[in-house]
């Protein structure tokens, strides 16, 4: 029986957006950068889909369980793109909700309860159990017809930690957000901490 994604009336996230629809504004520009979330580790590398998408809604997380928000962030995106996982981890979802295509992947090493990232709307390409490394296509972007991201098609990029929505632009480094700049690591590891 396939693992189910947390259901919440308000958002219906499982990789989908919220606090879209009827009598929602589509948004109108890019998001703030956004605030690290220190309970996330900023262990991706790359975007989910594209080189540096634009975010065209960004986190708003809820005041309360079951208030309105934005439990992850719009990524610009054309139908057909790629979508890559971010971190390596296990297919814990693949599917249809609500008429859509979800991919959730549960991340590797990141405790208990884990991470776990969602995708929509995606055509999947993969499976529920299959491992990926970052960077492993899980599908392309769906084409959908709300107006949830204004004129333009997007990918709704979540993150969670067991029932608990997080902010998914906490998995990138600061440096792939053009919040600083870039460095160069050595192979074997991080720098030593002085």
């Amino acid at each position: 029986m396939p693992e189910a994604e947390p259901a919440d009336p308000s958002d219906a996230d499982a990789g989908l957006p919220s606090g879209g629809g009827a009598g929602t504004p589509a948004p109108t520009g890019p998001a703030a950068p956004p605030v690290a979330d220190p309970a996330v580790p900023a262990l991706a590398r790359s975007w989910p889909v594209g080189i540096r998408p634009p975010v065209v809604r960004g986190w708003e997380p809820p005041a309360t369980a079951y208030s309105r928000g934005h439990r992850g962030v719009d990524l610009g995106a054309v139908p057909g793109a790629p979508v890559r996982a971010v971190v390596p981890g296990r297919v814990s979802f693949a599917g249809r909700v609500a008429g859509r295509g979800v991919v959730s992947v549960e991340l590797s090493g990141t405790g208990s309860p884990p991470l776990r990232t969602t995708y929509g709307p995606v055509r999947a390409s993969v499976h529920q159990g299959d491992e990926v490394l970052a960077g492993t296509v899980l599908g392309t972007v769906e084409a959908t017809r709300d107006a949830h991201c204004g004129p333009t098609s997007c990918l709704h990029w979540g993150l969670l930690r067991g029932a608990v929505y997080l902010n998914p632009l906490s998995l990138l480094p600061p440096w792939l957000l053009g919040l600083g700049p870039s460095r160069l690591l050595p192979l074997d590891g991080p720098p030593p901490k002085h």
